[in-house]
């Protein structure tokens, strides 16, 4: 009930009290707002700016000095394990947790204080506090109601929203709790965009779905975004879910943020060993620079040369390569790092199969392609190898 309650909140009238009615009944298919772009050299508006900002339970700390600007028209996508404090941030940003410490500024303008019924926000929840005994379009209508729009505007409003996600105008009139899990996430969306909203927050809307309908919602909420040009902060547990729909990724670890980027950057450059293994299958390598240019794999027992790691003579750091950068080599193949190893398991994950091989006292994965899969048989000893470019080297742990 009380993200029910808090839901109805947010559908109050808007932060600014003289707010125009035509600002908010806006259209819905807006172009896309234009964004920065390394390739024109223009930066990015930004909507929403978070200055050390902190939220404490008693003793317990939830977010911790919280430093980030949102961009005007963005996905943004916060990711991280339970208990990392994704969804107490995201309660400040939208006004139902007031910060313990720090400053959020909404173009320009200090909010801390600022309830969540007075900004120009809305929350879709995970559990999307429809209202079950009513139709789809007076949820729709819901807080356009409040704001005492007129009944014909409400409607057309609705019905261009129903249109616009995908859902058939007899909608209208059905009960919400006669349409499927994916309706009724169409409908909240719906809800969402009524009062056109700066910014839209997503609690983990997808996580009750099943597996194919949260595939389809992620392609039309990246479609959605595209089409409305609104910015879009979104939480999630699921790496898959971030990285299908976001313009950047920020991943948070014990109230912080350890790294924020597109999904491109974190993947192939994180900072330290744990976004690397937020991130998905990963080989980790403990490595020391020795001398004459020799890499040490400490785990390993070999050296190579290795000009291109900069590091000073006998410092330790962790070495990443990813599993699609690895290879089984065949008779007279070589790679810069070779292995020798007993081929484990074998998993079949549609277009590409993974495998288990162990080296001593580490079990490495490999991964390709289905055309390129390994046809030898389990137990059997094998050489894989990877080349120095397709490796990176980690920053140290906080």
């Amino acid at each position: 009930m009380r993200d029910e309650r808090a839901g109805a909140a947010l559908y109050a009238q808007g932060w600014r009290r003289d707010a125009p009615l035509g600002r908010l009944l806006a259209p819905v298919c807006l172009a896309p707002r234009p964004q920065g772009s390394a390739v024109t050299g223009t930066v990015p508006t930004i909507v929403l700016r978070l200055e050390r900002l902190t939220k404490a339970f008693g003793d317990l700390v939830a977010v911790r000095e919280v430093t980030l600007d949102i961009h005007d028209g963005e996905f943004l996508t916060i990711v991280g394990p339970s208990g990392s404090g994704k969804t107490t941030l995201i309660r400040m940003l939208v006004g139902m947790e007031r910060p313990s410490a720090g400053d959020l500024f909404l173009e320009g303008e200090r909010i801390n204080d600022v309830p969540a019924n007075k900004r120009p926000t809305c929350m879709v929840f995970q559990t999307l506090a429809l209202f079950p005994h009513r139709t789809v379009g007076e949820n729709v209508e819901f807080p356009l109601k409040i704001r005492k729009t007129p009944r014909a505007e409400r409607k057309a409003r609705a019905l261009a929203l129903l249109q616009l996600l995908r859902l058939p105008a007899e909608y209208y009139g059905r009960n919400v709790m006669h349409c499927s899990g994916g309706e009724r996430q169409r409908v909240a969306l719906a809800r969402a965009l009524a009062f056109d909203p700066e910014i839209l927050f997503f609690d983990e809307p997808l996580s009750a779905l099943d597996f194919r309908l949260r595939k389809t919602l992620q392609k039309e909420l990246k479609d959605l975004h595209r089409e409305t040009g609104k910015t879009f902060v979104y939480i999630t547990h699921s790496l898959e879910e971030a990285m299908v729909m976001s313009d950047r990724i920020a991943i948070m670890r014990d109230g912080r943020i350890e790294q924020i980027g597109s999904p491109d950057e974190i993947y192939s450059a994180p900072v330290n060993r744990f976004v690397a293994e937020f991130m998905g299958e990963v080989n980790l390598f403990s490595v020391r620079a020795g001398g004459d240019g020799r890499l040490d794999f400490v785990d390993l027992g070999i050296g190579l040369s290795a000009p291109a790691m900069a590091l000073a003579p006998g410092e330790a750091r962790t070495l990443m390569v990813r599993p699609d950068a690895m290879r089984f080599l065949t008779p007279g193949e070589t790679a810069d790092c070779v292995v020798e190893g007993t081929v484990f398991n074998e998993y079949a994950l549609g277009s590409r199969h993974q495998y288990s091989v162990r080296v001593g006292d580490l079990t490495l994965s490999v991964e390709k392609l289905r055309e390129d899969r390994y046809l030898g048989a389990l137990d059997a000893t094998v050489l894989i190898g990877w080349d120095l470019e397709d490796t990176y080297l980690l920053g140290a742990e906080r």
